[in-house]
């Protein structure tokens, strides 16, 4: 009897040990590190967003604040219109961060009944050889046991079959409790995002009501000659206050801390910041109604396609990046040698003051910020404080 019980029990408890349990620990805890990688990015990417949130709410506070010219109107229309982009953005990440959240649930929980279903079968098998060596199995051996030592020996492994039992049986309630504890989580979290969806909804009736504002200010100012007077008035106090800025960066000196091809030898040569169609010449232009003369110190490139991607035209230092009035966002690059070009109605900066930036690297994103025309790039090449034509600068095409 020992010599057929003994080894059948060895091969039993052996069969039953969870053997291939660690490399799937493994995988969940390699998911788990880059799923909060990625979680780690998103926050990085949402408190970014709120911190831009908040402060175009601190700028639109302060606008509010000044008086109420026609610019001062532009400018209030175009940063509340910036802010309900920056807020649908927010809402786009955190939807975006949400979703892999509800995917790693949904991973979690799909491998908790997989294990749950495992701990099942386990507990079937362990069941099986405990009734295999049941109170009848274990009065027969007792009466034919050869010696005290071998009753002994058995009953250690059946004690042991019995906790092993215990342990799987305990295992597996904990993860039935933290499958519901997931579920819970899960529902909570798909009820978050329907809702992030609904306000995305509302936010984007809100940015299409802020656009036709715009619209509709800015062809008020084109056709009633008061108000049109009134803006270029505006546009020349801004343009003189643009004027001091330049005095100001010329004064400071820049070196460049790379090898570089001198701006005035790149003249005819450089690449355009966008693609698109000159919709305002440089130099001084007549209103086709209007018949009032304006100066224009640069040009404006409405883009032809989805490309909107604003970039230097030379190897510079980022000397300015922050709004400014009749300019909308406005960045301004130091060339060296006191050539500098000017990017203005951007929507979003992707540098920032002191940055070194090389030939063709994206600056920012063209937008309709301080601008009458819709979206456009507002475009100036200035030596010192002087403005000149782009277009004899800029590649023929």
């Amino acid at each position: 009897m020992k010599g057929k019980k003994t080894p059948y029990l060895k091969k039993t408890i052996l069969f039953l040990i969870p053997i291939f349990s660690a490399p799937m620990l493994i995988l969940l805890i390699s998911q788990e590190n880059l799923w909060s990688q990625d979680i780690s990015d998103f926050e990085k990417r949402l408190q970014k967003i709120r911190e831009e949130i908040k402060l175009l709410e601190g700028k639109i506070k302060e606008e509010k604040k000044q008086e109420a010219t026609i610019l001062a109107q532009l400018n209030q229309l175009s940063l509340e219109k910036r802010l309900i982009i920056q807020q649908i953005n927010l809402n786009i990440a955190e939807r975006q961060k949400l979703d892999r959240e509800i995917a790693s649930l949904k991973r979690e929980i799909e491998a908790l009944r997989q294990q749950i279903n495992f701990k099942k079968r386990q507990m079937e098998k362990t069941l099986v050889s405990l009734y295999k060596y049941g109170y009848l199995s274990w009065l027969n051996f007792f009466f034919q046991a050869d010696n005290l030592s071998a009753i002994v020996a058995e009953s250690k492994r059946l004690q042991f079959l019995l906790e092993y039992q215990n342990s799987i049986l305990s295992e597996y309630k904990r993860n039935e409790d933290r499958l519901k504890e997931l579920t819970g989580q899960l529902t909570l979290k798909q009820e978050e995002l329907q809702h992030l969806y609904q306000s995305a909804l509302e936010k984007k009736k809100d940015l299409d009501e802020k656009e036709r504002n715009l619209k509709q200010f800015s062809a008020r100012i084109q056709q009633n000659r008061v108000l049109y007077e009134q803006t270029l008035k505006e546009y020349k106090e801004r343009a003189d206050q643009l004027q001091i800025l330049m005095d100001k960066i010329v004064n400071q000196e820049l070196t460049l801390p790379f090898p570089f091809v001198p701006f005035y030898e790149k003249k005819g040569k450089l690449a355009w910041p966008i693609l698109g169609k000159v919709i305002t010449s440089f130099g001084l232009q007549k209103h086709p109604r209007f018949n009032t003369i304006t100066f224009n110190n640069g040009i404006e490139i409405a883009p032809l396609s989805n490309d909107r991607i604003i970039k230097a035209i030379h190897g510079g230092k980022v000397v300015y990046a922050d709004s400014f009035h009749g300019y909308g966002n406005l960045i301004i690059i130091d060339h060296g040698l006191n050539y500098f070009s000017l990017y203005g109605h951007c929507a979003e900066f992707l540098v920032t003051k002191g940055d070194w930036v090389k030939e063709g690297q994206p600056i920012a994103i063209v937008g309709d910020t301080g601008s009458l025309k819709g979206i456009c790039l507002y475009f100036e090449i200035r030596y010192k404080t002087k403005a000149l034509d782009p277009l004899q600068w800029l590649r023929k095409r």
